[in-house]
């Protein structure tokens, strides 16, 4: 099933599938309490999502009985840290349906896994690099991570970068597509759902220019992979970047997956052990993939960690995930908006969009919006969101943003609102 139908048919409940409280009990921290006696409520899940015991205890058991360094070891403990970290790579592909565990390139989070494909692209060479008068195509809702490595490359190789813009509802503005994607664009990149506004994009009308052109095409599914089905095969990108720690995995663990033939006509990124088919004083050859592009002792126990999170997201289902949250954000986007003063940055509605939702309260500084919620226990972000160039297209300096995961619970969402008119009678603003 496509992303788009799995969408669709998540969209079809207004009651979620999951059993929220037993799914809230695998999480411990979300029994704390902060500030003495507040109820953590945790809405901070677009910057790092929870971890499961089954995944901390998948952490401790490598640690305490399986831990050395993978591959090249011949005894016992290598042998199993091989086991599992290389398991580890089999559960991902299965996970996003890769055609070959090869295809899965892990690296410490989305930002390496962007700036890999960034740099082994121009390395590239002609006809498949980026050189003197190419193009490169973002939107001006990307993560910094998926702005800044495509403007290092432009500028190195004297190419240009262009962007497509936002319309007033947080969408993308596709309008002009045939004279955004030309003939000289050589790389299409972007996010598959917004970090900052919510927004899950059209990507079968942007992979479909791209390909009529010839370009490259570079998925950021970092706030994808942790909630709704990923099918890379189905998606139908060559590069596609996520990171572990926003889907219940530990930190420093991300992954690049990539069309197999693509990796292999691409250059490494680093050199280094483990990478390499032969050194002499001379010259240098590559091993095959995936360790062509995994220089260096690799982060195993994350790996170990992040396959641990691949088991339980898919025991509970990603349909299942993306329905619950379809729900909580349907729930959450009614009620903010019952909030007067209160501004969202991004879809109003549920329809095409993720579990982040931004907004500005008043004329309040999301600042001191964050740091009063926080002295009730609600955990929220607030900033640009490493999304700058969409607070500036919105005319605003920040945002605060409360983002959703498996676990929220309705009940949060009413601290929220709550909380939020706590805020406005703090500072003295009428409702």
């Amino acid at each position: 099933m496509t992303l788009s139908r799995e969408l669709s048919a998540a969209r079809t409940l207004s009651v979620s599938p999951l059993d929220i409280e037993r799914v809230r009990k695998d999480f411990p921290i979300l029994e704390r309490h902060v500030h003495g006696d507040k109820p953590l409520v945790y809405l901070d899940n677009a910057a790092t999502s929870q971890k499961p015991r089954q995944v901390l205890d998948a952490l401790d058991a490598y640690y305490t009985a399986h831990n050395a360094n993978v591959h090249r070891g011949i005894h016992v403990l290598a042998e199993e840290a091989t086991a599992l970290y290389e398991g580890a790579r089999d559960k991902v592909a299965t996970f996003i349906n890769a055609a070959d565990r090869a295809e899965v390139i892990f690296t410490k989070n989305s930002t390496e896994a962007l700036n890999l494909a960034a740099n082994v692209i121009a390395w590239a060479g002609q006809p498949r690099g980026i050189g003197p008068g190419d193009n490169v195509v973002i939107t001006e809702m990307e993560h910094h991570s998926n702005i800044v490595p495509w403007q290092l490359v432009t500028q190195r190789t004297a190419a240009t970068l262009s962007w497509f813009g936002l319309t007033d509802d947080g969408r993308l503005d596709l309008d002009d597509i045939d004279s955004v994607i030309t003939e000289r664009t050589k790389v299409v990149s972007f996010v598959l759902v917004s970090n900052i506004l919510g927004t899950v994009n059209p990507h079968e009308a942007i992979i479909r220019r791209a390909r009529e052109v010839g370009a490259l095409v570079v998925v950021d599914a970092s706030q994808a992979a942790p909630h709704m089905p990923l099918d890379v095969q189905a998606l139908g990108a060559d590069l596609v970047a996520f990171t572990g720690h926003k889907m219940c995995g530990p930190t420093g663990i991300g992954v690049l997956w990539g069309r197999q033939e693509l990796l292999e006509e691409l250059p490494p990124f680093m050199g280094g052990g483990e990478m390499i088919e032969m050194v002499t004083m001379q010259s240098s050859t590559y091993a095959g993939l995936p360790h062509k592009f995994e220089a260096g002792t690799p982060p195993i126990a994350q790996a170990v960690g992040l396959g641990a999170a691949v088991d339980y997201l898919s025991e509970l289902g990603m349909g299942n995930i993306a329905a619950h949250e379809h729900v909580i954000t349907t729930y959450a986007l009614e009620q903010l908006q019952q909030v007067e003063g209160l501004r969202i940055i991004g879809p109003k509605t549920a329809t095409d969009r993720g579990a982040a939702v931004s907004f500005a309260l008043a004329d309040i500084h999301p600042h001191d919006v964050g740091q009063v919620l926080d002295e009730l226990g609600i955990a929220v972000r607030v900033g640009h969101h490493c999304a700058r160039p969409v607070c500036q297209r919105f005319g605003v300096p920040a945002t605060t943003r409360a983002s959703f995961y498996l676990y929220s619970s309705p009940a949060e969402v009413d601290a929220l609102v709550g909380g939020l008119e706590h805020v406005k009678r703090f500072f003295g603003v009428a409702s």
